[in-house]
């Protein structure tokens, strides 16, 4: 297996700042609170987000054989400026 480094470090910090302080982290927060378990809710959360990230690295891997990458670039740019949208006009 060959790991390029400059990868790995620009999608963990991607992924990092995107997830900081999302609903994710926060349901964590209070599942931790909850059960005085935190590294069994740490556990359980590491696992979630490896079998979320698994899917859709699987799924993005498959779409992009599938589909010419410029229409997932506008595909993916359509569905941010919506959500963006939607969030701010309170919808989402």
């Amino acid at each position: 297996m060959d790991i390029d480094w400059k990868i790995l470090i620009s999608t963990f910090g991607v992924i990092f700042a995107a997830e900081f302080g999302d609903k994710t982290q926060i349901a964590a927060i209070f599942l931790a609170t909850q059960t005085d378990k935190p590294l069994t809710v740490f556990i359980g959360a590491v696992l979630a987000m490896a079998a979320v990230t698994l899917i859709g690295v699987t799924l993005g891997a498959e779409l992009v054989q599938a589909v010419p990458m410029k229409y997932l670039r506008t595909g993916a740019a359509a569905i941010f400026i919506g959500l963006g949208m939607l969030i701010l006009l309170g919808k989402f």
